[in-house]
């Protein structure tokens, strides 16, 4: 160290003092330098890289967006192009149909008439023109019913037609038209010349629209060239089917049609016409044609154009090649205006070669084809700047991205240099701090302080999740796994409800498990969405039971309005879902309703702990709701008095309808309930007071006005029928397309369809007196397994191979013409026999093989062995199904024995063997041959063998549904024994097919009565409408004995020789699995419950048909013999009741000033109605009001009161426990009550009559009128005379 001249040491200039100053930069400096600079300059490197591929995609997705677009439109165009052919096509292919089905109808209807007694050709269909208009074929069209008559016959035709012409004037007054001629001609007349044939004739006799003037009847067709050759082609066809002409000139027939704007078409040439024509045959058997139908098909009303947002207009080319004289071919421009006629082919031109075009076969008579071709005006309405804009907009898109990218950079960058200088100034500080060699130590320890820290919190995460993880595994120890407070609260303000599903229990009974889920998943997410909307709170639900509530987790003051809310929502999205969920759920799924419970009160709620915690409410609200909701009705909101305070309080009590009756409760004694009805009471009417008195005051005028409901709820039976019968339609419809399906798969790779015309036709045309019967075997032979088949199913079912659209089409027309030819029966229906299918389809589901093992490979082998061959066979398993749906088609509702002892025609026709069943199969199978169920035929069987199969299978299936046949139940019986008798050897193919024959016989034999093997209310309903058919037929003098007398023993028969017999047998039979079991134990069940309580139910059906038809009963029915049968007071014998002393023997002129009545009737809307109108002519009476049948009861049996009138409904809409009017009936009866007892029918209380009286009557639906009512009174009070009888 160098010394100063004061011996002092001067300071280094690299001293502490100034280390910053002199010399290089320092380390920190440096190094951060170098890095700025290189990250600085990859950064740049990958902005510029990022900014070329953000231009380049713009442009790529421009292009791209460009081309797909347009690709885009132009598939649409094609798909819409030929999905519009096939519309035009199909369209005018079922017009045809359509229009050959009916005239084939209408000449099965004339052929019936020709039957003894009427003889001959010489008949008239009855309401020709109004079955014409129902058809809905003459719309614009002229339909032409032409006799043959043979010269020998000319005079005596020509003196039935003069004699028989009043049909002309029916027809002419039915269409409000005026006859402009007032007699036909007297003589066969000719049109343009002279006719053809000199020793026949066709006269025209019946023709729609019908003509006003009659000049054209007697026309002979024959005078006409063109239709002449048709009717010629009729004559000489080897094939029942129609014969269409080419186009031809009927200007002669037009000129007398009513249809003017038909003829001025034709006389322009604007419109081309042909002849289509049917044969009308002496008989069903011969083909000996004695009459012809002819409609004139006008091709413009063939043509529509089926697509309602497009402009563009098609070409359709309509031709012929072997008809006529007229032009082979004719065209039409068709567009959303209709058909525009363009003139023959030839003069039209061809369509643009650039133009698609399709063409299609359209009738096979004359070869007609329709080709459609599209236009350049239907082509460029799919064309547009769709592509340009789309590829624009996207262009815009990446540069919109770009930019702000770009300004995202920019602040970015910003951040950066704020950061670098903040670091540069750190950085200095720390230079003059510490020296080079420390600043290096420092920063190295610092990385690796900052890697260490980073591996540590890796590491602590992983110890973490793997500790928690453990800790969610299951411990033994109850005390840890339960520690803590427990999560629970207590909220003094709720509403909550309760939901039962009412008749679940017994509709669950005829379904699949997965059925039964389907409806609760439904229904219950339904009521979930409903809740998250109303902001209610979702507990639980425990079996078929909803449990909600409202006021928690968060309270709100409004709890009981939003709950109230809720529970209309729920009811009403329930009566939707039921009807929606019939066509996939099957039969009686819309006679399933809700019942609601509502209570407000106290409720303790939290979570309780455990394996599977769940949240849960508790306390005396609960146990309350539970009561309120039990005591309820179905398809009704029952509230407590708690709930109904709180509506009140927020102005709504016209929700609120005062229940009559009181409800116990356990613990708490009678309470005060309501029935809540939403908008059903119009807002600001009188509520009924707390009182718990039954008595309402006539003379203060309800507000409550519901009369449009009911006239609305009136005028709707009949569509609800329908929408119910469709409903039906859709469902096996589905079912057996289901089945097609499988069975098309299963034939794919497989090349062997054959036309079977000639086989289908000799099944229709069977030899002289041969009869299904007689084709009954002992054995069906079924397909071997084969594996090929097999595998290609499986392959094409994972690739959801689906159905045409046409075939469904077919199916459901058939399936739905066969449902328009069951007959109204209360039992033989339509209505059972999809209850039938619906037992059927669940027994093939069922059909399994028995527990065995089974190697993986042989699995689909070993099923089809164990269980006979029928679950690989879906032909079987459709066969089966159809035989179900027709096995009862056109039952008359009578039992074969009485067919056979009235001699009836169908009875010597199938010799007295199996009647209905024989009938039934030929009318099925007849129209499943006819023409327009061509597609459907091709889709059931490909082959002859397949053919003679599917036969075999309806004959024996539909046949073993007659089990009072001796002689098919002897063949059954030896065919049980040999099949499952271990001493008999034959062959296993043999042996297969038995059983397989057996267990096909006892699924149909089981479907067929299987509502005695289902719930016991099932069992109920259909015991009744059997029991309500058999008694109807005795009424008609169609059986010799009362069915009342013997039905109860003879149920307990049944049931222990053929019911409980025949489950045994599916169980002996060993594929049905558990199902053999559910069946067995129900009809154990059910014999059980009939033996104690069945003597009570026979007198309740006896009493219902009563009361519904009770002059029917008072009047006895007359035998063939001319012999009265027993009448049906009968009841009287049982000592069901004894009928009443007349109330008043001489004839009242004016109502008595005081009276008591008592009205008993579910419906609000009517007690009101009857209060309102006796209040204005009788104010003085008392009259009491009960809304169920066990509150009508006590109310007339109270020694307080004895009643002079008494009204009481025979159903009352309400809980399955509730007592019901006809039980009412005769317990008040057997109490010794005296007064009149009127009961009112379940037909929407439109009809009244008395019940009490010898001469009993009813009358008309209660009169708005009061001088009405008030005649209708006193003819109940004096007795009733005849001219009250209906």
């Amino acid at each position: 160290m160098a010394e100063n001249s004061d011996g002092g040491s001067a300071p280094n200039e690299s001293g502490p003092g100034n280390r910053n100053q002199g010399g290089p930069s320092n380390l920190l400096a440096a190094s951060q330098d170098t890095f700025t600079k290189q990250e600085t300059k990859a950064v740049n490197s990958v902005k510029t890289v990022v900014y070329l591929i953000l231009f380049l995609s713009a442009v790529g997705f421009a292009v791209g967006t460009f081309f797909l677009v347009d690709q885009e439109q132009s598939q649409a165009y094609k798909a819409d192009f030929y999905s519009l052919t096939d519309m035009v096509a199909m369209d005018v292919q079922l017009k045809l149909r359509n229009m050959v089905t009916q005239l084939q109808t209408t000449s099965s209807s004339i052929t019936s008439l020709m039957t003894p007694p009427n003889k001959g050709n010489m008949v008239t269909l009855p309401q020709f023109d109004r079955r014409m208009q129902d058809y809905g074929i003459n719309s614009t069209n002229i339909i032409l019913y032409a006799p043959l008559i043979a010269q020998n016959d000319k005079a005596a035709w020509e003196s039935y037609a003069t004699a028989n012409q009043d049909w002309i004037d029916l027809s002419l007054e039915q269409r409000g038209w005026t006859a402009t001629t007032t007699k036909i001609p007297e003589t066969i007349q000719s049109l343009n010349t002279t006719s053809i044939f000199q020793d026949k004739f066709a006269p025209i006799w019946q023709m729609s629209p019908v003509p006003t003037d009659r000049s054209i009847i007697n026309s002979d067709l024959f005078s006409l060239t063109a239709v002449a050759n048709l009717l010629s082609r009729l004559d000489s066809a080897t094939t029942k089917k129609a014969e269409m002409s080419g186009v031809e000139d009927v200007t002669a027939l037009l000129a007398y049609s009513s249809n003017s704007d038909a003829l001025t078409a034709q006389a322009a040439d604007q419109n081309p016409t042909s002849l289509l024509g049917v044969p009308v045959y002496q008989d069903f058997v011969s083909s000996t044609i004695v009459g012809y139908l002819v409609a004139i098909v006008q091709w413009n009303t063939m043509l529509t154009y089926p697509l309602e947002d497009s402009e563009g207009p098609i070409q359709v080319d309509i031709s012929q090649s072997s008809c006529g004289s007229g032009p082979q071919g004719f065209s039409y421009i068709v567009n959303t205006n209709g058909p525009t006629y363009l003139g023959t082919t030839a003069t039209a031109g061809a369509s643009s070669s650039s133009s698609l075009e399709n063409e299609y076969p359209l009738f096979s008579s004359c070869d007609y084809t329709v080709k459609v071709s599209s236009s350049e005006a239907f082509k460029e309405s799919y064309q547009d700047s769709a592509p340009v804009v789309s590829a624009v907009l996207v262009f815009i898109l990446f540069l919109f991205i770009m930019s702000v990218f770009f300004m995202y950079d920019c602040i970015v960058q910003r951040r950066q240099k704020k950061l670098l200088v903040t670091a540069q100034r750190t950085n200095a500080v720390v230079s003059s701090l510490f020296p080079e060699d420390v600043q290096r130590r420092i920063m190295q320890e610092a990385e690796a302080n900052e890697k260490k820290e980073q591996r540590m919190t890796v590491t602590n995460k992983m110890k973490e999740f793997l500790q928690d993880t453990n800790e969610t595994q299951p411990k033994s120890n109850k005390a840890t796994e339960l520690r803590g407070k427990p999560i629970a609260d207590f909220f003094p303000e709720a509403t909550v409800m309760f939901a039962d599903l009412v008749g679940f229990t017994a509709w669950s009974s005829m379904r699949e498990p997965t059925q039964v889920f389907t409806l609760l998943e439904t229904v219950y997410n339904a009521f979930d969405e409903i809740a998250r909307r109303r902001r209610v709170f979702k507990v639980e639900t425990v079996g078929d039971c909803y449990v909600a509530v409202s006021g928690l987790p968060d309270p709100c003051v409004d709890h009981a309005l939003v709950m109230a809310r809720f529970a209309s929502d729920c009811r009403i999205r329930m009566n939707d879902l039921v009807k929606e969920l019939e066509v996939s759920l099957g039969p009686d799924t819309t006679e399933l309703a809700m019942r609601f419970g509502l209570h407000s009160g106290p409720v303790t709620a939290g979570v309780l702990r455990g394996d599977k915690a769940r949240f849960q409410l508790f306390g005396d609200t609960m146990n309350t709701t539970s009561r309120i909701e039990s005591t309820g009705k179905r398809d009704r909101i029952h509230i407590s008095q708690e709930t109904a305070d709180y509506l009140i309080k927020a102005g709504k009590n016209h929700w609120l309808k005062l229940r009559e009756d009181k409800v116990t409760a356990k613990g708490k004694g009678e309470l005060t309930t309501y029935w809540l009805a939403i908008n059903k009471l119009r807002a600001g009417a009188k509520t009924m007071s707390g009182s718990t008195s039954s008595e309402w005051s006539l003379n203060d005028e309800s507000k409550h006005d519901d009369a449009a409901d009911l006239a609305s709820n009136t005028s709707d039976d009949q569509d609800k029928l329908t929408e119910k019968h469709r409903r039906l339609v859709n469902w096996i419809t589905n079912e057996m397309a289901e089945i097609l399906r499988q069975l098309e798969v299963s034939r794919i790779g497989r090349e062997d369809h054959k036309s079977l015309v000639d086989l289908e036709q000799l099944s229709v045309m069977r030899e002289a007196g041969k009869n299904p019967l007689d084709e009954v075997i002992e054995i069906i032979t079924l397909p071997r397994y084969s594996a090929q088949s097999r595998a290609t199913s499986d392959e094409l079912e994972r690739e959801n191979y689906m159905l045409p659209k046409f075939v469904i089409d077919e199916l459901r027309s058939y399936v739905s013409t066969l449902a328009g030819m069951y007959l109204e029966n209360p039992f033989h229906n339509f209505e059972h026999a999809s209850h039938v299918t619906m037992s059927v389809v669940k027994l093939l589901s069922r059909i399994v093989a028995p527990n065995i093992q089974i190697e993986e490979d042989d699995i689909e082998a070993a099923l089809h062995d164990k269980t006979y061959g029928i679950t690989s066979d879906p032909l079987t398993q459709f066969a089966v199904v159809l035989s179900a749906l027709v096995h009862d088609v056109d039952h008359p509702g009578v039992p074969n024995s009485q067919l056979t002892k009235e001699g009836t025609r169908l009875a010597e026709l199938y010799r007295d063997k199996s009647v209905a069943e024989q009938n039934s199969v030929d009318l099925a199978w007849t129209l499943l041959m006819e023409g327009n169920f061509k597609n459907l035929r091709k889709t059931i069987y490909h082959t002859e063998d397949e053919f003679q199969r599917f036969r075999a299978l309806l004959v024996n299936t539909v046949l073993a549904t007659d089990i009072m046949d001796k002689e098919l139940g002897s063949l059954r019986k030896d065919r049980w024994n040999k099949a499952f008798n271990e001493e008999v050897v034959e062959d296993q193919m043999t042996a297969v097919n038995r059983k397989a024959t057996i267990v096909i016989e006892h699924i149909i034999q089981a479907s067929d009565i299987a509502h005695t093997m289902q719930h016991w209310h099932i069992y109920r309903k259909w015991n009744s409408r059997l029991f309500e058919e058999m008694y109807k037929a005795y009424t008609e003098g169609r059986a010799e004995k009362n069915p009342a007398q013997t039905w109860y023993e003879g149920e307990i028969g049944f049931f222990d020789f053929y019911i409980i017999p025949l489950a045994k047998k599916l169980k002996d039979c060993g594929v049905f699995g558990v199902s053999s079991d559910e069946y067995l134990n129900y009809a154990m069940q059910n014999r059980r419950e009939w033996e104690l309580h069945g003597e009570k139910v026979v007198a309740g059906m006896i009493e219902s048909i009563r009361m519904k038809t009770s002059q029917n009963y008072r009047k006895p029915a007359i035998a063939a013999d001319g012999h009265h049968h027993a009448n049906s007071v009968n009841i009287d014998k049982l000592n069901l009741r004894q009928i009443p002393t007349e109330i008043s023997t001489v004839p009242m002129t004016e109502l008595p000033m005081a009276l008591n009545v008592l009205f008993a009737d579910g419906s609000d809307t009517t007690c009101f109605q009857f209060a309102r109108s006796v209040a204005q002519i009788a104010p003085k009476w008392t009259v009491k009001f009960a809304n169920s049948g066990a509150k009508a009861v006590q109310i007339a049996t109270s020694p307080d009161t004895q009643f002079d009138l008494i009204f009481i409904d025979q159903y009352f809409v309400n809980d399955e426990s509730e007592v019901l009017g006809t039980d009412a009936v005769v317990e008040m009866r057997n109490k010794g009550i005296r007064g009149r007892i009127c009961g009112m029918s379940a037909n929407d209380h439109e009809n009244i009559f008395d019940d009490a009286g010898a001469d009993s009557f009813m009358f008309k639906p209660l009169p708005q009128n009061a001088d009405a009512l008030k005649q209708d009174l006193l003819r109940i009070l004096n007795g009733g005379d005849e001219d009250d009888m209906i």
